[in-house]
């Protein structure tokens, strides 16, 4: 947990002093106040952002660096220059700095630190044990349920084929909670055969507890026994001629074997671990991280951080594995590619963080040194791959400023998209794109909330998508007009600290599905907001007659409707910024849809929660069966008094007595 700074210093400086000798002085007016402890401390611009995060055994002696820059890179002058405050915060380890120093990092993303992108939480299986019946199901996120958490993986495709593989084999349910206690009968999984449906008693709870174990001990590494298990009840069912329950158990092991054969590499040495390589090419570093867990192969994920080109690959691994495991578990073992400058101290952290010994190694020989040579050829594969799609993805986006008339190649691309059927369930979406491709942690979705709109109103529902969107970036960011969060800076053209996605808040080119009339509409909102056209180009993206592709007319305010040609690359890129936005609307419509088709009547009654709809659900069975009850029968419901009868029975009959 972060501790408060217990200083932020500036000076006053003379005009006419150059940045980096301003920036000196601030620096050598704190050292004077500095303990020579441990602690982090924190360079801070004149706006208020972070610049930089860093640890030190010795605050004293780490930052008093900073005031002689001769010898120093470029990176750490620009830093120097740009500093006006700073905070430390003192720690009582050496330790406690370096896991605070990630904390902050991974919150404050200060523009010269290496930065971990794209950092989605993973998957993991969870076998619960708070139920009597416990089910099988996939977790991501913070562990608040009590069970046996398996992982991670590398990707949530990874865990459905498992969870899939591991139905099979031990017929564990899927179902929530509250399906299980309302079955009267089985359901179809049962008649496939991938559930021993405890719900209906079809089989004993105690006999459904020893599927559950057979599958943590499988999930816990000890595959071989359960297989053999397996193996010895097959041949004595068909000893006793027992055909049908010989070949459940064959199938359960069949089962078995697909989740075994399809992960991959799968050491022999290694039973819990995590791999990771570092490659460099081009002033880019990618990270390959291999996850092995109950010697078997969970997957693999590849990341591209952020990082100054003149740091070498083992100061970026070290920066990146402080972040990494800064809210995920740690193996027992970390394997690398490279040596780190401080791999002590960050065993040591890591140890300390998980509570229990973890071992950092860079492996010289055998079958641990073979696995990371596969992630580094890995790595090296997946930058190659990045870089590639990067210069692509450049020239497009260059070639769409030209089409378009912009001054710059936009960094910061929105598309807009609605989705409706017959004006139900009407959803807006917005997709984003950037230099680098799709963005899509900074995808947003809107459901339509206004009343006043007509059923399949497309010019109404873009007004409240605009509305909403712009209103609330010009609260939270500023306004577009004489200070662009987005631009480059003139030292290197470094990211705004607020900056996490690398694109900016502020777009520099907005797409709307329509013509004229949509332009002009999406025009008015701006204008409104006080966001003038030279603020933000909008282009009208029309579909072509009978909505073919490559027919599109673009509309843009002061230049006549035009085409691009037909085989124009531009057009394509278009088209793929369109298709996306299409693909997210559509499911975001459909996920709606179906939230509201399964939507409980009990959910519209105030007072009615998680408990309550339960007890009624055990005691009358259906949603239904609670509309036709008396408000005696509802009063016999545990925890349901004469009023709330009154209000549940009124809900489902207008206020009739």
């Amino acid at each position: 947990m972060e501790e408060e700074p217990t200083e932020l210093a500036s000076v006053e400086l003379p005009e006419g002093e150059t940045p980096l000798k301003r920036g000196v002085a601030v620096i050598a007016d704190v050292v004077k106040r500095l303990p020579n402890g441990p602690g982090v401390y924190r360079m801070i611009a004149a706006n208020g952002d972070v610049l930089y995060v860093g640890k030190a055994r010795s605050l004293k002696k780490r930052v008093t660096s900073y005031t002689r820059p001769t010898g120093l890179s470029s990176r750490i002058v620009r830093m120097i220059q740009a500093t006006s405050a700073m905070e430390f915060v003192s720690t009582r380890t050496e330790t406690e700095a370096l896991l605070l120093e990630a904390n902050l990092i991974k919150r404050l993303r200060p523009r010269f630190n290496v930065l971990l992108r794209d950092d989605k939480s993973f998957p993991y299986i969870l076998i619960r044990r708070d139920h009597p019946a416990p089910p099988i199901e996939k977790h991501r996120g913070a562990r608040t349920k009590t069970g046996d958490y398996f992982g991670p993986f590398a990707s949530a495709g990874a865990v459905g084929r498992t969870l899939n593989a591991l139905q099979k084999a031990f017929l564990i349910r899927s179902c929530t909670d509250a399906v299980y206690e309302t079955r009267t009968r089985p359901c179809l999984l049962h008649q496939i055969k991938r559930c021993a449906a405890p719900c209906t008693g079809e089989i004993s709870l105690e006999d459904y507890g020893e599927l559950v174990r057979e599958a943590r001990d499988f999930l816990a590494g000890k595959s071989g026994t359960v297989k053999a298990e397996l193996a010895r009840a097959m041949e004595h069912a068909a000893e006793e001629l027992d055909f049908e329950h010989a070949a459940i158990y064959r199938d359960r092991i069949a089962a078995l074997s697909h989740v075994t054969s399809h992960q991959g590499i799968n050491p022999q040495s290694v039973e819990e671990a995590d791999v990771f390589a570092a490659y460099q090419e081009g002033g880019h570093t990618a990270i390959q991280v291999f996850f092995f867990r109950t010697g078997q192969n969970w997957g693999n994920r590849a990341y591209f951080p952020k990082a100054d080109p003149s740091l070498e690959a083992g100061d970026v691994l070290e920066s990146f594995l402080a972040q990494f495991y800064d809210d995920k578990p740690v193996p027992r073992l970390v394997l690398l590619s490279h040596a780190l400058p401080e791999q002590e101290l960050l065993q040591t952290a890591l140890s300390e963080h998980a509570g229990r010994k973890i071992e950092v190694a860079v492996p010289q020989r055998g079958e641990k040194r073979d696995l990371v040579e596969h992630a580094l050829t890995n790595a090296k594969e997946a930058l190659g791959r990045r870089l590639a799609e990067t210069s692509t993805q450049g020239r497009l986006v260059e070639g769409l400023a030209a089409a378009f008339g912009l001054d710059r190649a936009p960094r910061r691309i929105e598309v807009y998209d609605n989705s409706h059927i017959m004006g139900t369930s009407p959803v807006g979406a917005m997709i984003v794109a950037g230099p680098e491709g799709f963005v899509k942690k900074e995808y947003r979705k809107f459901n339509i909330r206004s009343t006043e709109i007509t059923p399949g109103d497309d010019f109404g529902m873009m007004r409240e998508v605009l509305s909403r969107r712009f209103g609330r970036l010009v609260r939270e960011a500023g306004p577009r007009a004489g200070g662009d969060p987005t631009e480059a800076d003139d030292d290197g053209g470094e990211e705004s600290a607020a900056d996490v996605s690398g694109v900016g808040p502020w777009p520099d080119l907005v797409l709307v599905d329509g013509g004229a009339g949509q332009l002009a509409a999406a025009r008015a909102i701006l204008d409104d907001l006080g966001i003038a056209p030279s603020d933000l180009a909008v282009v009208g993206v029309a579909k072509g007659v009978d909505r073919d592709a490559g027919r599109e007319t673009f509309y843009i305010e002061g230049r006549q409707p035009f085409r691009l040609p037909v085989r124009d690359p531009v057009l394509y890129f278009i088209q793929r910024l369109r298709d996306e936005a299409h693909r997210f609307a559509i499911g975001s419509h459909r996920a709606r849809r179906s939230r509201e088709f399964v939507a409980n009547p009990l959910d519209e009654i105030a007072g009615i929660g998680p408990t309550r709809k339960r007890a009624l659900l055990r005691h009358f069975g259906t949603a239904k069966a609670i509309g036709r009850a008396g408000v005696e029968d509802l009063m016999a419901v545990e925890g349901i008094s004469e009023s709330l009868a009154r209000v549940i029975f009124d809900h489902f009959h207008d206020g009739a007595t």
